[in-house]
């Protein structure tokens, strides 16, 4: 089968992919705290580059709020002094989100459970009247995303994904696809028609990406386990 074939030819770059999926699926992200996934969503939502710009600020994060103590929990962070947390990421828009999305999830249980309960209940086809779709800052690509780390197997519609799957339909003679909710449900039908589930293939679209000159699935290579 072509689409196969072609899909196969993307994937083989990524060789290592599939265990970073699993802990993403097993909510096992970041050492397992929910706390550094939701800031981690929060700063990416601002589209800085992930790996320059977010990985190494979610880890000053930790370093000053989570192995010192300030905050152990989704609820520590809901409660957080803005001020303080300015110190690690400017950008106050972040924080607002980061401390909504915690205030929700942490009263629906432990953080880890919180998390894979709302990802399990949330309807992405009405995202946008989900509690946590309603915060402000959250689009889509958010709310895709942390239900990923809370063990939804799906992908997010950003321009990367897109980019990269809809020119994979290209040439296999299908047509591309334009709407964020369409995309999710054709994307996930792909990856599944071809043998893998749908968040390798939105990883994959990521870590093909060239940075420099190396792929990024090489440059990052050793950041990918930590993370």
């Amino acid at each position: 089968m072509l689409l196969k074939r072609i899909v196969d030819g993307y994937m083989q770059k990524v060789s290592g992919i599939k265990e970073h999926c699993s802990r993403c699926l097993r909510t096992e992200r970041w050492g397992g705290s929910v706390v550094l996934m939701v800031v981690d969503a929060a700063f990416t939502s601002i589209g800085l580059n992930y790996f320059t710009a977010v990985v190494p600020k979610v880890e000053e994060f930790r370093e000053k709020f989570v192995e010192s103590g300030k905050i152990k929990n989704l609820k520590d962070l809901s409660e957080a002094n803005v001020e303080e947390l300015k110190a690690v990421w400017r950008n106050r828009r972040s924080w607002a989100m980061a401390k909504a999305i915690a205030s929700h999830l942490s009263a629906l249980g432990d953080d880890r459970e919180a998390l894979r309960t709302w990802a399990r209940s949330a309807d992405l086809q009405k995202w946008r009247e989900d509690p946590v779709g309603r915060i402000k800052g959250v689009g889509v690509n958010t709310f895709q995303y942390l239900r990923m780390m809370g063990g939804v197997d799906t992908v997010m519609p950003d321009k990367i994904v897109k980019r990269v799957v809809n020119e994979i339909m290209v040439k296999a003679g299908l047509e591309p696809v334009n709407d964020d909710l369409e995309f999710v449900k054709k994307a996930e039908e792909l990856a599944l028609t071809c043998g893998y589930r749908p968040i390798e293939l939105c990883w994959m679209t990521w870590l093909i990406q060239p940075e420099g000159r190396k792929m990024r699935m090489e440059k990052y290579s050793k950041i990918l386990p930590k993370i």
